[in-house]
Parts: structure tokens; sequence; C-alpha cells
């Protein structure tokens, strides 16, 4: 999937390859709500496929193909005809002739199309089946199988139409200089039937953030910012039940199906600079999912067993996501969400807290998956975090609980300092993990990340964390080594350890999510150093991928004149890694707000990384907010909303 060029419109995906054709072969087609409407689009003129000049991306959704033709007018080696493609995610394509022949030129053009209609599952495990036979339908073709429709039609209207061959045929004029345009529509057609839920239809509104823009001395950061947000944009889905709530699918073209609970958080979280409109979306979506019936699972979000690697078993997203859920809430109070939509979701986030109360016990740790799970690392972070951040927002609205929690926190913080670190002449190093029998696992990767991510509380101030200053910078020196940073971001296992893969999911590729998580945590803990090394290995990586950040890429060291290697499976456009980008520049420029005190803290890293950086168009308070860093690291808001208090 690494050379596939994947339009993304949600529901509505088309994947081909740099070439523009659709062969059948692998992934290819047009597919809407997660079913393969067009497998073959071949496209000939005068009876010739034309030779692949070019094919990128022109946007998120849309991708541009050009073709060479050659015909009898060509003199010497110079191609006189070319051949456009501009393919929609949402299945419209534009094929454009255009002749610099001094002659009229009368080509044939044919289009053979065909499909299996199958679920994009069966297509990836190499199971779709054969094709469909076509029926001639209005000015293209139609076909039915299993339920499932799919038409394509064409203008101006095929001369002629092949239904045995899946083949649409025209005769083009194209004069001196001129140029001829044909444009494909795929589409269902299933009468009676009601539209498939799913995201808005592309470009069509505006998405529930700012749209900001990112300049300075780093010429990188503006196109990454544009590109990611354009990702953003496409992967965005209405919840069936509540089309006003929008939420982030995972990514594509593996995980835009099914509600991905702790990514949607996560990115939801991430861009909360961009406002709070898709994080309240986002929460009340994964509410109407809690369960709230009597038994141990009461308040718990419903979440898939995701890999964590050949050293540890399954971890569940649904533990995760029920500890992110009154970390989401928190901050995003602290950004500008309203006090009624905050209210109004304080009950859900009270069952999750006291889900985790449930689960952990007085004096135990948390468990992952929950029983019999072991005691990951990461999973005490984010119970921590949501303790320390629930108590505070059941303080804000005089709930009870709130010191239960605190002290639950407190003894947590001295358990895990002690429990979970192991001790070496270099330092030392937090464990990954400790099983219910008490035996360590040592090894150590970029999940460590979430041990600096602790949690904005109020007046501008980061919640404690679970380690102390000491383990923080030993963890800090070990971020900014060889054996966890590639130069292009932090491996999610550390080199030197027996289960390392530069291509693991969890066993030795880099997450650009955790490596944002590191930069976030290392500058806001005054690590700058790391920080800075980190955000530039993968913003250089981002220029290789075209700024379309993907969730992984192989872990292996960069060296002289080296490039990063891209994952073949991983999703591109993902969620959480252009969210990602978000949060890292946002974290570099250092702004912690509180609304409710109605004040915004500027700190940025007065190492400034990426040296003179202004970031516009974001949003605290809901309303229009921009920063600039000088080279010297001193932060200046240049707009905030109107009673701000600004402060440093």
């Amino acid at each position: 999937m690494h050379q596939a060029l994947i339009c993304v419109a949600l529901p509505a995906l088309a994947i081909s390859g740099e070439h523009g054709q659709l062969t059948g072969q692998g992934l290819e087609g047009f597919y809407r709500s997660g079913r393969r409407l067009l497998a073959r689009c071949l496209l000939k003129v005068g009876g010739a496929e034309p030779v692949p000049v070019l094919g990128r991306m022109a946007a998120a959704d849309r991708a541009r193909f050009v073709g060479a033709v050659r015909t009898a007018a060509d003199e010497g080696p110079d191609p006189a005809v070319t051949v456009e493609r501009l393919r929609d995610a949402e299945g419209v394509e534009r094929i454009t002739l255009r002749s610099s022949a001094r002659h009229e030129l009368i080509l044939g053009v044919e289009v053979s199309l065909g499909t299996d209609l199958a679920e994009l599952g069966a297509v990836a495990a190499g199971a779709a089946g054969p094709e469909v036979p076509a029926d001639v339908h209005a000015c293209g073709l139609r076909w039915t199988a299993r339920g499932a429709h799919a038409v394509v039609t064409a203008d101006p209207a095929p001369e002629d139409v092949l239904a045995s061959a899946g083949l649409l045929c025209w005769q083009i004029r194209l004069p001196p200089g001129g140029s001829r345009s044909i444009e494909l529509r795929v589409g269902q057609d299933a009468p009676g039937r009601a539209a498939a839920p799913g995201a808005p239809r592309g470009r069509s509104g505006a998405p529930p953030w700012s749209e900001a823009v990112a300049e300075g001395d780093d010429p990188r950061a503006a196109p990454l910012l544009t590109a990611c947000l354009d990702d953003l944009r496409a992967l965005l889905v209405r919840d069936p039940g509540r089309p006003g709530d929008l939420h982030l699918a995972a990514g594509a073209p593996w995980r835009c199906g099914h509600l991905a609970p702790a990514e949607a958080l996560w990115a939801a979280r991430m861009t909360l600079p961009l406002g709070v409109r898709l994080a309240a979306g986002t929460l009340r979506t994964l509410a109407r999912t809690q369960l709230t019936g009597p038994g141990p699972d009461r308040g718990r979000i419903p979440g898939a067993l995701r890999h964590a690697g050949t050293h540890l078993p399954p971890c569940c997203t649904g533990v995760e996501a029920t500890l992110l859920f009154p970390v989401v809430l928190a901050e995003a109070r602290r950004w500008g969400l309203a006090e009624q939509e905050t209210e109004q979701l304080l009950p859900a986030a009270e069952r999750c807290l006291g889900w985790l109360r449930a689960a952990a016990g007085a004096g135990g740790y948390l468990a992952d998956p929950v029983p019999g799970g072991p005691y990951r690392a990461e999973t005490q972070a984010h119970a921590h975090r949501a303790a320390v951040l629930g108590a505070d927002l059941l303080d804000a609205y005089g709930r009870p609980g709130a010191e239960a929690l605190r002290q639950w926190a407190s003894g947590l913080r001295r358990r895990f300092r002690e429990d979970f670190w192991a001790d070496d002449l270099s330092g030392g190093r937090p464990l990954a993990a400790l099983t219910p029998d008490g035996r360590r696992i040592p090894q150590l990767g970029s999940a460590a990340a979430h041990l600096l991510d602790t949690g904005l509380l109020g007046s501008g101030a980061y919640a404690a964390g679970l380690l102390d200053a000491v383990q923080t910078e030993q963890l800090a020196r070990l971020f900014g080594g060889p054996a966890l940073d590639s130069g292009w971001g932090l491996r999610s296992l550390g080199v030197k350890e027996p289960e390392y893969n530069p291509f693991g999911h969890r066993g030795g590729a880099v997450r650009v999510h955790e490596t944002a998580v590191a930069v976030a945590g290392l500058a806001a803990a005054g690590h700058e150093k790391e920080a800075g090394g980190l955000v530039r290995g993968v913003f250089d990586a981002a220029e290789w991928f075209g700024h379309r950040l993907p969730e992984m890429y192989a872990g292996e060291q960069r060296t002289a004149g080296s490039v990063p290697l891209p994952h073949p499976a991983a999703c591109r456009p993902a969620a959480v890694a252009a969210a990602g980008a978000v949060l890292m520049l946002t974290a570099l420029a250092g702004i912690r707000p509180d609304v409710p005190a109605g004040s915004v803290t500027v700190r940025p890293p007065r190492a400034a990384p990426l040296g003179a950086l202004r970031l516009t168009g974001l949003r605290v308070a809901e309303q229009p907010f921009a920063v600039r860093v000088s080279r010297l690291g001193l932060g200046m808001v240049e707009e905030a909303a109107d009673g701000l208090q600004l402060g440093v």
C-alpha cells in the first residue's frame, strides 16, 4: 500500500497505482462504505494505453494522472497528445485529451470497466471473487450481485457500449491545439434504499476546526500542516445516530469502516488547538457507546484488542479510550468547551472514573486487558492522568470523589517509581510492564512517551507525572539516544531489544503518534534538545512522504543519504499521524490555555527547534488565536479573544 495513491472522502475511497489505470488487481478501485463499486477502469487511446508520465495526490480526496499518447501525427520522439485523469474519491473521474498537433486528430477512446462488488475486507484477504456481469444502463453500465449495486455513467454518452466486455467507446475529434473531456461517475444504484450514513461529502461544508496556517524559518512547517488538515478532513465521519456529531476514522484504507475509540479520542485531543468542536462530537459519540448496565464493565467504553508486539499480549483499545475520555473532556474545557456542554458529558466521565477505581482497586495497578492482563506502563500513565484531571473536573462542578482520586493517583505515583523502574549503570529505564505474578518485562520503546504526557491543569500548569525529575531526565536521555531515536522519529522498540524488527508494528517501526506525544512531553518538561531532535526527524521524514504522514514507517537508522522506508501495510492518511503533526507544532509554540479562568499562557521552548514560527487560525475560547515564536524562543500572542489574560 505504500506505493498506492489513496483518495479519501469517507465513506468513499479511490485506490490506484501511480500509473492511474485501475487494473482490478490488489486493492485498486472505487469504494463506498467498504464496498468496491469499480475494480477495473482501463483507458486506451488509439488502441494503446497511455504511457504514464505523472501520478500524484492533488489533495487528500483527489489524484492527478498524466500520460502521453503516441499517434501518427507525432514528429520524432515528441508526443502530440497527452491524457490527464483527475480522480475524485467520491467517484468522479474526468479524462481530458489535449493535442499539440497541427492537424485535427480522430482518436478512438475505450474505457474497459469491471467490478466484483466485494467488501474491502474480502479484497484485502485475496477473496474478492470473480467479476460480476454488466448490463447496459442509461449512458453507461450497471452491476448487481448479492444485494449490492453499482453504476458507471459517462458524459458525453458513449457511442458504443459492449456490456459483455464492460466496454465504453468513443470517437474523439481533437482540433489543432484543442482538448476534449469525458467524465465518468461511479455510484450506487439501489432504488428505495436510504443512503448509507458517513462523512460529509468531500469539500462540502466546513470541518469542525479552524483552518490553521504555519509559517516561519522552516519551510516544511506550512505544507505539513496544510496536508495534515487535508487528511483529517478526509477522515471525518458522522455518527449515524446523530449526524451533527463528527469524529475521525482511524485511517485508510484498513481502518475506516468501524469506530476506533482510542484513535478517535487521541486525534480529537491533539487537535484541540484548532477548536473544541471535534472533541465535543467525539465525546458525545463515544458516550453513547459506553456500557451503563450493572457489573464490572459499567462505565467502560468498548474497544477491540490491538497487537502490542511480540513481547506482550494484545491490549484493549477500550481500556485506553475509557481512560482518555475524562482527560479529553477536562482539556477541552481548558481550551474553551462551553460549561453547559462539559456538564452534559460529565456523567459519562464519572462512569469512566468509577470503572477505573473499581478495576484497579485501592492499592493495585490497572491490568490491560481487564482482568488478567499485564500491568503495562503506558496504561498506568493513562490511568494516572485520568485520575488527576478527572479529580480536577469533579472539583470544578462540585461533584464528589475528587479527593479519593487524588489519593489513589498519589499512591500510584509512589509505587510506580519503585516497581516500574529498573536501575542499571547507565542510569536506569522504565519497564514496559509487570505481569500479575510479578515478572518484569524490560523492553523499552516509544510507548514510554506516555509517561511524559501528564495532562494540562489550570493556570497553564501540567500535572505531576508518574516519573520523578531524575527518572524523567533519564528517559529524555534514552529518547535522544540511537537505540530509540532512528533519526526519523522514535522506534516502537529499541534496536537493542531481542524482538526488534524495523518493520514491526509495535516492534521497532516509527509510530508518528507516539513520537508526537514524546515531543510534547519533552518540551513541557524542559528537555528541549531531545524534543527538537525528534521533531526535526519527523519533519524530514514527512518531506519524503509528500507531507502526508503515514501511521508508521520503518525504524531503520538514518544515515547520510538515506531515506525513510515506508511500511507496506501502514494507513495513509492516518488520523493520529496527521493530528500528531498539529500537536508537535503547537507544542513548539507552548500554548497552555485556561479558558475557565480567563487566561492563556505561552511558553515555547527557548531552543526554538524550528527557528521563528508563526501559527495563525488556531482557536482558544472558540475565538481566533495567533502566536509568534522568535528565533530566541520568545512567544508573543498576536490575536486572542477579548478578555483573555495573557501570560508567559
